[in-house]
């Protein structure tokens, strides 16, 4: 009797603490815009085919197809499609004549990400899934360099898929991250740029830096130990403002679009 008492018991602590299981593999995504009914969604800006470096934006918990475009509660600037073009203007703006047509933007949605922070959100399961297809996705694009953006648990997606990234990707950014998977930069095993920025009010910061049976994403890429480089992040306001015009983050993110180094970052 007692043995059965204790089942659901083993069970919980199996769902929780188990081996990180990611989901089958999904259809690719195609390369253009598209908003699909399995939650996966796409917004390109610009044309990748004529770029000569591609931005590939990684969003996290609760980004859905429904939301990609007015962002979660209706908030657009939590909306990866909005973020995506932000990004574009910013480019533009900073890039001068041309700009617009050397860099292209996409905003990928191409993984099923938790839903609300709990155990989904702890454990790295659903950012496994995403690593792989986000390495698929990455090397099917044109163009000469790559770089990849992830914001909150996208960053742990990016994280986990640092290792098998094509060799085109020249930069990875982790924005309001809760860890990449990892305790260091040099564990990413990449030949990239690591970058990382949060702020000083995001909620993300509350989350111990950590990993024990299954659970957490390691110590914080914005902790200086961790030896990402510091990604400037004046004028954020909480978890969602990186991409606000008129934020040290966004136009940092535009700089190293461009190939070059943001201003006061290092």
């Amino acid at each position: 009797m007692r043995t059965l008492l204790l089942l659901p018991v083993v069970a919980a602590l199996l769902t929780v603490f188990g081996p990180t299981q990611p989901d089958a593999a999904a259809p690719p995504l195609p390369i253009h815009s598209g908003r699909y009914p399995d939650g996966r969604a796409l917004e390109v800006v610009g044309d990748p085919s004529a770029a000569r470096t591609v931005v590939v934006l990684v969003p996290g918990v609760n980004s859905t197809a429904a939301n990609f475009d007015r962002g979660l509660g209706g908030v657009q600037r939590r909306a990866p499609a909005w973020q995506a073009h932000r990004l574009a203007d910013e480019i533009a703006a900073r890039g001068g004549p041309g700009a617009a047509d050397r860099v292209a933007v996409v905003a990928w949605l191409g993984y099923r990400t938790p839903e609300g922070v709990g155990l989904d959100a702890a454990r790295e399961d659903l950012a496994a899934a995403g690593a792989a297809a986000l390495r698929e996705f990455v090397a099917r694009l044109p163009g000469e360099r790559i770089v990849v953006v992830g914001h909150s648990y996208g960053s742990t997606v990016a994280g986990l898929a640092a290792p098998g990234l094509d060799r085109r990707v020249s930069d990875i950014v982790a924005l309001g991250s809760p860890g990449m998977g990892v305790d260091s930069a040099g564990e990413l095993r990449t030949a990239a740029h690591v970058w990382a920025g949060s702020a000083a009010d995001d909620w993300i910061r509350r989350i111990p830096g950590v990993r024990v049976l299954g659970a957490g994403h390691g110590a914080h890429p914005y902790d200086p130990s961790f030896g990402a480089e510091p990604l400037p992040v004046g004028g954020v306001v909480g978890h969602d403002g990186y991409f606000v015009p008129g934020t040290e983050s966004l136009r940092a993110l535009a700089d190293i679009a461009l190939g070059a180094v943001p201003a006061g970052a290092l």
